[in-house]
Formats: structure tokens, sequence, C-alpha cells
């Protein structure tokens, strides 16, 4: 829905303030709850998201009791999409030199996925 793309020495829950910004807030002002893993966690990942407006970062915690991989749940539809854009080809590794360049990509690699499904025929037809 949204795509900020910052240098790697900015902490996630630093970077909050940049995707959770009132330009995002502008184009989707139903969005109530934020979720997110544990590195979001802190008053300034909270802060960033309350200066927009009403929005909570809920953080999706690991369940202590389990061993190894564990899927979570709302968590699970980021990195499962995370997954979808670097099957594009452009943004497997970091060649981008600017960072608008890297969001362009992301945003056309959603396009494309987004048209694959619009596009797929239906099963019951």
């Amino acid at each position: 829905m949204s795509v900020a793309v910052h240098a790697a020495d900015i902490q996630d829950r630093d970077g909050a303030r940049f995707v959770l910004d009132k330009r995002t807030r502008a184009l989707f002002p139903f969005i109530e709850r934020v979720y997110a893993d544990g590195g979001y966690r802190g008053a300034r990942a909270r802060d960033g998201a309350a200066s927009t407006g009403t929005w909570k970062i809920e953080i999706v915690n690991r369940c202590d009791s389990v061993q190894g991989f564990a899927v979570l749940p709302k968590r699970w539809i980021v990195e499962r999409t995370l997954a979808w854009i670097s099957r594009c080809r452009r943004l497997a590794r970091d060649f981008e030199r600017y960072a608008r360049t890297v969001a362009a990509f992301v945003r056309l690699a959603m396009i494309r996925i987004m048209l694959r499904r619009l596009t797929k025929p239906c099963p019951s037809a």
C-alpha cells in the first residue's frame, strides 16, 4: 500500500515515520491498526504513527513455547509479499543508486502481481 526506502543504517523503529507519514494517512484514512514485528517496538515508532493520525501499532510477538519456525498471523502476509517482490530480478539485489528508483520498482512489481491476479481465469467458468 505504501513504500518507503531509506538507508540501511536507519533502524526499523526510526524508519516507521517515513512510511506512516501524512501522505499515506491521506491515501488510506480507513486504516486503524498497523501490524509490525518486534523491530518496531518502542516510543519512536509509536510516536511516528501517532503524529499523523489515530494509527495504533500492534506488535505481533512470537510465542515463546514454539521452537524453530512458526507462521505468525498478520506478519506472514508481509514476509510472503516481500518474497513475491524479490522474484523480480531487478529487486533481488540492491543495485539501485537512488531510493526513489527502488520505490518505483517495488510499485511496478506489486502492479504486476495485482494484474496477474485480476487477469487470472475464474476456475468456475
